[in-house]
């Protein structure tokens, strides 16, 4: 059986939210109204994905809508605080990742405490970091790569989805 790259993102989707949706016990009429999923990220990446099938799996299930809101910039940080700083009824969502808890540390001045000022819901996905480098470069180890990259600072490029997130400090780490 071969399957279609948007087929398999919807299993992929279906199997994370199973064991999510299984464990609440949802008031009755919750959700009343439509419901915002605010992601810090760009469309198109991994989070906003998984955003985005989540949204709709939960649309099918609960009957209303589940609205992806884009709302990039300084890491996570201004979504993070517009989910903060809207009222705690469940109907503003955060999609969490590793960028909120490393953002506590790496910013000195927040207008929130992640910590104090979240609840986590659930974990929806756990995701590998994977270094890929092009086939014709020295480098074919982690450890020759960041020897290569002591050596040579100014001539390796790391792309990443933003400060503070994991592939960024992962891309710091690695030419240290």
């Amino acid at each position: 059986m071969k399957l279609r790259r948007r087929q398999i993102l919807h299993l992929a989707g279906s199997a994370a939210i199973l064991p999510v949706t299984s464990r609440f016990a949802w008031a009755e009429n919750y959700p009343a109204r439509p419901v915002h999923l605010i992601v810090g990220f760009f469309a198109g990446g991994l989070t906003d994905i998984l955003s985005r099938i989540l949204a709709e799996r939960f649309a099918e299930r609960f009957g209303q809508q589940f609205i992806v809101e884009n709302v990039a910039g300084a890491g996570t940080n201004i979504a993070t605080e517009r989910v903060v700083r809207s009222p705690p009824d469940g109907y503003t969502l955060l999609m969490a990742t590793s960028s909120n808890a490393i953002n506590a540390t790496l910013y000195d001045h927040l207008n929130f405490d992640f910590l104090r000022d979240t609840a986590p819901v659930a974990s929806i996905a756990r995701t590998p970091l994977v270094m890929t480098v092009n086939p014709s470069f020295p480098a074919k180890t982690v450890p020759e790569f960041i020897a290569y990259a002591k050596a040579r600072p100014s001539e390796i490029n790391v792309a990443t989805s933003g400060k503070g997130s994991s592939v960024h400090l992962a891309g710091e780490l690695s030419c240290r």
